[in-house]
């Protein structure tokens, strides 16, 4: 299974660092529990250009699963702004925490 990568983005006014914790704070717990649905991780993100998250999902049929219309409708009220997703299908990773060079998400022998 090829892991996916998704990239949302908001165009917005930057928060804070101190604002930006505070949301990210709230949500997280949200996000550790979809580990059961695919997603492997999420960083949340700001910069000049706004703000968002990056998704690492085991598939792109778990992140599909997630990205709906409606969760973009309930994000745009919650927001104020309609995020722009980039998708990426993560065919080779390397992963220094883990040792690991990975293919479509199995470990490579000896790398």
């Amino acid at each position: 299974m090829v892991p996916c990568i998704v990239v949302c983005h908001f165009q917005l006014p930057v928060p804070t660092e101190a604002q930006f914790i505070d949301i990210a704070r709230r949500s997280a717990p949200m996000f550790r529990q979809l580990g059961e649905r695919g997603l492997i991780s999420k960083d949340y993100v700001r910069g000049e250009g706004g703000a968002g998250g990056v998704y690492v999902w085991e598939s792109r049929a778990a992140a599909e699963a997630w990205f709906t219309e409606a969760k973009l409708a309930e994000y745009t009220q919650i927001f104020g702004a309609r995020p722009t997703l980039t998708w990426y299908d993560a065919h080779l990773t390397v992963d220094n925490k883990a040792g690991q060079v990975r293919i479509n998400g199995q470990p490579v022998a000896g790398s």
